[in-house]
């Protein structure tokens, strides 16, 4: 699944859109996780102005309306002339033009079709309404992830992920997080110590910017919507690697599940407390 990295990256691929008008819309499957809007039409003849993202939804404002798109589990977007074949699992195709009448296609691309393409009410929708702060936001710091933590039997690597504490610390980057400050992914979150916390924090936001910078990462078929892979995961430490010799002490890696995920560690240098 895309996470807040390859999320944040799609975004600023789809940025070449922002000012030119869309001047036709094909669904060509609405069955997505929900229904694409019957009337999705009615964005023929506005503007994409703005692009946000919030947690791993990108919102795409327009002249009068605004969509709410996420990419699920297999989810991509990409950018084309319009003279490419479409593909078996092109569900979605916004054709754009611009100010000198150039024609492109954005296409949303989804085999499993988990993603969504939804209306925003008044710019925001109930899927935002329960969401903790962005990561890389000065409200996520120490302080806040102590008070979310304090008194919890919950994993810390459950913990970091669930996004009502904090959104976007997909299974890669809660892993590696995890590794590089060596806390073990099963530890109890209320047992995490004050300076753990504040290297966490830290770690979480470097190795989130670190990916950004690197594109995020293409572990299967992700790509941003000029088709450009990711490179982040050449600089995986854990994420991956079970079996495989920690880089730090050359003990195998193992792995256990927690919250349905796999989660990668070194035995020795994150002992369970």
């Amino acid at each position: 699944m895309p996470e807040l990295p390859e999320v944040e990256t799609t975004k600023t691929s789809l940025a070449p859109l922002i000012g030119q008008t869309i001047t036709q819309v094909q669904v060509r499957q609405s069955s997505l996780r929900w229904p694409v809007p019957d009337d999705l039409s009615t964005l023929v003849g506005q503007k994409l102005r703005k692009l946000e993202r919030r947690a791993k939804y990108i919102l795409a404002h327009f002249d009068q309306d605004a969509l709410l798109l996420h990419l699920g589990m297999s989810g991509s977007f990409s950018i084309c002339t319009g003279s490419e074949q479409l593909r078996k699992h092109d569900h979605v195709v916004l054709q754009f033009t611009d100010e000198n009448n150039h024609i492109s296609e954005l296409r949303y691309h989804d085999p499993r079709r988990f993603g969504c393409m939804l209306w925003l009410e008044n710019g925001t929708h109930i899927l935002l309404s329960k969401l903790g702060p962005e990561p890389l936001d000065d409200a996520f710091d120490a302080c806040y992830l102590t008070s979310k933590l304090n008194g919890k039997n919950t994993a810390i690597k459950v913990a970091i992920m669930d996004n009502a504490v904090v959104v976007g610390v997909g299974n890669i980057y809660a892993t590696e997080s995890l590794f590089n400050t060596a806390i073990h992914p099963a530890r109890p979150a209320g047992s995490i110590t004050q300076p753990e916390i504040e290297k966490l924090v830290l770690e979480i936001k470097r190795i989130l910017k670190q990916a950004i910078d690197l594109g995020g990462s293409t572990l299967r078929d992700y790509s941003n919507a000029m088709g450009e892979n990711g490179y982040f995961q050449q600089t995986l430490m854990a994420y991956g690697r079970t079996g495989e010799k920690c880089v730090n002490c050359d003990t195998p890696l193992e792995n256990l599940k927690l919250g349905q995920r796999a989660s990668v560690f070194c035995p020795q240098c994150q002992p369970l407390k």
